[in-house]
């Protein structure tokens, strides 16, 4: 049967391709029409200055321009740019003198600017004009456009070099905001901050302290606008900068008159921000129903440098940036949109063999979506390189199909085989591995292709050079259709880590040692101080008293402290009450506690006033081993007169309840022991009645890391009114719950109640 002859006609793969060249073509035309557009609209102004002022044809006026030029040895946009400023009346061109050519290029600039904000469609074309040809040059990074509304607010109408997150943040500006802004707005005269903002305004910059300028906008002789400049570090703006800078501004009112960009376009938000970090290529895009096509809103910088030969692909057609992909891609995001689920393939090549590699479509709702793509042609390339930086680190892959292995470079320092033999694969490893390790290899190599699940495990290497290596072995199965085909993974030499994990095994015992050694000093020290100090749970009855006491350790058992406590009857009409606490911990701190505890005991039966006792107490501190310092209240007590006499060595104040109200009796202000020889203690006298109760107390109950003393002594106050109807014993255990300073220190406490 004969085949039937076909009619003579184009080939459709040639019509694609003629078609994508086309297009690529076009776009090129068009870019080069923009970036030639300012410069022809900075000509036509100065020809038809020329018409005017020589009263010729536009033709020759044109022509005039031309030979101007060639005679100058300029580009005729020069030319222009001088011929506009003397019309308008530029410095630069004023007839009194030359002038100077920095002066002339600087006008230059300022007029190519303004030509460029005019011919501009979009005001975020206008503002990357006028940060491109006129602030760039001065040093300027971004520049920033607000309008002024209605309501005295000011709205973002453009920026350009900014940060998409700080244009999402600066959209607008309430009339009560104050700061550099609001200040240049409604002064009308330029902020300058050559070292970044003042007293932590914020602002829109890379830094805090970079320069920025601030300039009023101005129409027709009112503010209409504010812009803001940005450099890259502190800038110091001398005169001539000022003028630079306020004569490129003087023309960035026109961007406010710009049209505005479409919707969606040029403001890509939190998504733009998220997208530009990533390494990938990315593409924001969103479905233009009037057209049926799909359109970019953001090019992330990966994808904006691959789309170079398309400058700002934001607002483009999917279409006009990817004609030779673009059928394919829409098959995939109609299918995402329609599934709402990604779309993945792993290479889209054009008929020119341009490739997009791992692609990835993810739908966001039924309009957006992201398109992601792999920017390196060959991107199992990538990981060699990386794991390269990494010493004592190397790729290995084997290919269990053919039986080749390969290596990357640094595999073959670590097991010292020479560049030129052949990579060894996993399975032929075992001649060169300890025997010990062999079935450790087994296994590995039974869990990569048997069990088919990545897995590793560390092996001793024989060197050719006859040393011995502790190599890691990590590697992950590459399985197709339920069959391993290859294994990939890496080799580390962890010899080092091998060798400081043997040394410290090796102090382990020797560490372990020293901690039983201090945890058997610290049991005795705390059973010493629970010996020294003990607690009182139940009240005691005294001459004329009712007393208990409390003791709480630190919250860490190895914080041995120096608090004590010490209720000693001397006589039918005498009580000694004391309190201390001896400047920091361990076993050096309780031991100058216990000498000063016996000391103080001593002393109070020879019958002495407390102010006597406290001085003598003070030269046995002096002359106690460590020289301790301490503070300390020690009372003597006369039930019969049922007065109180006690002296304090810079100790905390008593707290006195009486009918329900609790007070402070404030303590001489003594010196504390330990720190001065020959030191006269002053006595205070408290006459108590009946049913009065006096608390003493160490720091550990009311002082706070972040708090004022005051404040703990406030709230100990409050407490014990709160729980005045309790009895001694019940009123000690709530104040040890209730009552808690934050310094994790020890807390000694006394109660006496005057029968």
């Amino acid at each position: 049967m004969n085949e039937p002859v076909r009619a003579p006609g184009p080939d459709p793969s040639s019509a694609q391709n003629e078609l994508v060249r086309s297009v690529r073509a076009l776009s090129e035309e068009i870019a080069e029409l923009r970036a030639g557009r300012a410069d022809r609209h900075l000509l036509d102004l100065a020809t038809g200055i020329l018409v005017v002022q020589l009263s010729v044809p536009p033709a020759d006026a044109a022509d005039h321009l031309r030979r101007l030029a060639t005679q100058a040895g300029v580009d005729p946009s020069d030319v222009a740019a001088d011929i506009v400023n003397a019309a308008a009346g530029s410095a630069s061109a004023a007839p009194v003198r030359a002038p100077a050519e920095e002066d002339r290029g600087a006008a230059r600039r300022v007029r190519r600017t303004d030509a460029a904000i005019a011919s501009a469609d979009v005001a975020k074309e206008a503002v990357a004009s006028l940060l491109e040809g006129g602030l760039r040059p001065l040093g300027a990074r971004a520049v920033w456009l607000w309008r002024r509304t209605t309501t005295d607010c000011l709205q973002l109408a453009a920026q350009a070099g900014g940060n998409a997150l700080q244009s999402t943040h600066w959209q607008w500006l309430p009339a009560h905001v104050g700061g550099p802004l609001r200040t240049a707005l409604v002064d009308g005269r330029p902020v300058w901050l050559p070292a970044g903002t003042e007293d932590g305004q914020p602002l829109p910059g890379p830094a805090p302290d970079c320069a920025r300028a601030v300039l009023p906008l101005r129409h027709q002789g009112a503010v209409t606008g504010v812009l803001l400049a940005t450099w890259a570090g502190p800038t110091a703006f001398d005169a001539p900068m000022r003028r630079a800078v306020e004569g490129i501004c003087d023309t960035a009112a026109r961007v406010l008159d710009a049209a505005p960009d479409p919707d969606g376009f040029g403001h890509p938000g939190l998504l733009g921000t998220l997208l530009d970090c990533l390494v990938h290529a990315a593409l924001a895009l969103s479905f233009d129903e009037g057209t049926s096509a799909w359109r970019i809103e953001h090019a992330n910088p990966v994808a904006a440098q691959q789309l170079c030969a398309l400058p700002e692909p934001a607002g483009r057609a999917l279409a006009e940036v990817l004609p030779g992909h673009c059928a394919e891609l829409v098959r995939m995001l109609e299918q995402a949109r329609a599934n709402a689920a990604p779309g993945q393939a792993d290479r889209l090549a054009d008929r020119d063999g341009n490739a997009l590699n791992d692609v990835l479509v993810l739908p966001l709702g039924p309009v957006r979506a992201v398109l992601l793509w792999n920017p390196a042609d060959e991107s199992a390339l990538l990981l060699p390189r990386v794991l390269d930086r990494l010493d004592h680190m190397a790729l290995f892959e084997d290919d269990l199909v053919s039986g080749r292995s390969h290596w990357s470079e640094r595999a073959y320092t670590v097991f010292g085989v020479r560049r030129d033999a052949a990579a060894i694969s996993l399975r032929e490893l075992a001649p060169r591995l300890h025997p010990g390790d062999t079935a450790e290899l087994a296994a590995l190599i039974d869990s990569l292709t048997g069990r088919q699940e990545g897995a590793q495990a560390v092996v001793r290497v024989f060197r050719e050079d006859g040393g011995m290596r502790h190599v890691r072995i990590a590697a992950e199965p590459l399985v197709k259709e339920a069959t391993a085909v290859a294994v990939t993974g890496i080799y580390q030499d962890v010899s080092a880590l091998h060798r400081t994990e043997v040394a410290l095994g090796a102090t382990y015992d020797q560490l372990t040692a020293v901690q039983a050694q201090a945890a058997v000093r610290h049991q005795l020290v705390l059973e010493l101080q629970e010996a020294i100090v003990p607690e009182v749970p139940k009240e005691a009855r005294l001459p004329g008293l009712l007393v208990t006491a409390r003791y709480r350790p630190a919250a860490e058992d190895y914080r041995v402290g120096g608090d004590w406590y010490d209720v000693l009857p001397l006589s039918e009409d005498r009580v000694m009450l004391a309190v201390g606490d001896i400047a920091g911990h361990g076993i050096e701190s309780a031991t100058a506690m216990v000498a000063l505890r016996n000391a103080l005991r001593g002393l109070a039966f020879t019958g002495n006033p407390p102010g006597h006792l406290m001085g003598w107490l003070n030269e046995v501190a002096l002359a106690t081993s460590g020289h301790p310092t301490a503070t300390a209240l020690c009372a003597l007590y006369e039930p019969r007169p049922r007065l109180l006499r006690w002296a304090s060595a810079g100790h905390l104040p008593l707290l006195l309840l009486r009918e329900g109200r609790a007070s402070l009796l404030d303590p001489p202000h003594d010196i504390l022991l330990g720190a001065v020889p020959s030191v006269a203690y002053t006595e205070s006298v408290t006459a108590l009645h009946p049913g009065d109760l006096l608390i003493f107390y160490t720091d550990g109950l009311v002082e706070r890391r972040h708090g004022a003393l005051d404040e703990g002594l406030a709230l100990l106050a409050g407490v014990v009114e709160r729980l005045a109807d309790l009895d001694i014993s019940d009123l000690a255990d709530r104040l040890l719950t209730e009552v808690r300073g934050d310094t994790d220190d020890d807390t000694s406490m006394v109660l006496i109640q005057v029968a």
